[in-house]
């Protein structure tokens, strides 16, 4: 994968940000003007699709807010959020000064505002970086991956997840893990509402029927069906690529690429935290590989990182250019 410079891929991830941003929203009216559509629509009626228009230009600021106050609350409280999911803790310094020299010396190298450290309590060996500014920007790590990797490795990993933070992944990914789960919500709420309606009696279940209901949840159910799909490959696509970018960030500014592959090395295979069963914050760990009965992929289309091998390849390509 070339790499295009620390300083493009941020400008590449602002622009993408205002992209996500519009994106989903246009995804979310999309799918209400095909609901409203297939709802309300008859051939038989000449102004039947200006009845259409109307109810969809009227549902528009309903359905902006709404989605605006669902993003807003997310994402400014996403910090807490994956603090208590994660069930870290704040990282001593006068415990563990040799993370806060490795962390400082690279922040100070690159005159980055240093990020707050917190630890995971596990034998584990992972790491991952999260926050919205400068003010909740922070970069977890395991007790295990602590005490395994060496300082070179662990400055690796560290640079890694600054690199994060710096080209603004931490934001952009927060933006598709929020938009992913509002239509996950949808879905879940709609085939709930078709499993509550299937519990009536036969002669609601005909009535509901006549009325449109039952294939009325039928119909939301299937569109944010095929909304959260859509979302769902983007976010991923996005996870993968993160991570290329984010090690070759980390070389940048160790200027050490063999000691982040022999960190991944290490890593491989043992980066499965037990308490954390949050599939969005195992999107942003180092390096996930799910269990065995878990690890369903299309090509790797539903995979939140890159093979660690291809990776490791990448790095001790970009070792062999310096």
């Amino acid at each position: 994968m070339k790499y295009v410079g620390l300083q493009q891929q941020i400008t590449s991830n602002n622009r993408k940000s205002v992209v996500l941003l519009l994106l989903f929203p246009i995804l979310v009216l999309v799918m209400v003007y095909v609901f409203i559509f297939i709802s309300n629509y008859s051939p038989e009626y000449d102004n039947s699709i200006r009845v259409v228009n109307q109810q969809f230009l009227t549902s528009i600021p309903v359905v902006l807010i709404v989605v605006g106050i669902w993003f807003l609350i997310a994402y400014f409280t996403n910090s807490t959020i994956i603090n208590k999911t994660a069930q870290s803790h704040t990282l001593s310094r006068k415990e563990n000064m040799r993370v806060y020299n490795l962390t400082e010396n690279l922040c100070m190298s690159v005159g980055m505002t240093m990020p707050k450290l917190r630890i995971i309590e596990t034998d584990a060996l992972n790491a991952f970086a999260s926050g919205i500014n400068e003010k909740t920007y922070t970069v977890t790590l395991t007790r295990g991956i602590i005490n395994t990797l060496n300082d070179q490795e662990l400055e690796g990993v560290i640079a890694h997840e600054l690199t994060h933070i710096r080209n603004h992944d931490v934001k952009l990914l927060i933006v598709s893990i929020i938009f992913v789960g509002i239509f996950s919500f949808v879905m879940q709420m709609a085939f709930r509402g078709f499993l509550y309606g299937n519990s009536f009696s036969g002669r609601n279940r005909r009535r509901d029927n006549e009325g449109g209901g039952g294939a009325a949840i039928i119909l939301i159910m299937v569109l944010s069906a095929v909304a959260y799909f859509l979302s769902l490959i983007f976010k991923m696509a996005l996870s993968r690529r993160r991570e290329y970018m984010a090690d070759a960030g980390a070389v940048e500014l160790t200027r050490n690429p063999l000691a982040l592959a022999s960190a991944l090395e290490k890593i491989s295979g043992r980066t499965h935290i037990e308490q954390v069963k949050s599939d969005d914050l195992q999107q942003m760990y180092i390096d996930y590989t799910p269990p065995k009965n878990k690890s369903f992929s299309l090509s790797g289309l539903f995979a939140t990182h890159p093979p660690i091998e291809k990776r490791i390849a990448y790095l001790k390509q970009l070792y062999q250019g310096l």
